[in-house]
């Protein structure tokens, strides 16, 4: 059974304020990329070892994912593909010794059959900060 969460319902605050701020400029930025259209800019966020799992479309390693932007992006060059964060719900925590683990609800909207497909989603994305940059390494999207 699910149950819809309120964006009304506080959440807690961030653990660190400061490693939020980093992963929502890093959220923020990677979906401006895939809101253009960017494969190349978007690929950039992801880590070589990428393994993307998705409750519809399974598992998924880097270079298949890439593809799927392009394909998606292919899909729909003159419509409106695009993400956007559902205000109030981006979670922000560390993972010691390894980066952060973000979870957050979106609406994402793309053409699929030839029909506008619009829905709230819930993610989580585990960033890995190495030598300065920080890289998505492991992606859950669920509840479609």
């Amino acid at each position: 059974m699910q149950h819809a969460t309120s964006a009304a319902t506080a959440l807690p605050p961030p653990v660190s304020l400061e490693l939020y701020r980093t992963i929502a400029r890093q959220d923020s930025a990677m979906f401006a990329a895939f809101n253009r259209h960017d494969a190349a800019q978007l690929q950039t966020f992801f880590a070589e070892d990428l393994e993307f799992y998705h409750d519809k479309g399974g598992l998924a390693n880097f270079e298949q994912t890439m593809q799927g932007f392009r394909n998606l992006f292919a899909q729909n060059q003159t419509t409106g593909l695009n993400r956007q964060l559902v205000p109030g719900t981006l979670e922000v925590y560390p993972i010691s010794g390894y980066g952060a683990v973000e979870t957050y609800q979106h609406r994402f909207c793309h053409v699929e059959n030839g029909k506008d497909d619009c829905g709230t989603f819930k993610n989580m994305m585990v960033w890995r900060l190495r030598d300065g940059q920080w890289k998505v390494t492991r992606v859950v999207s669920y509840g479609h």
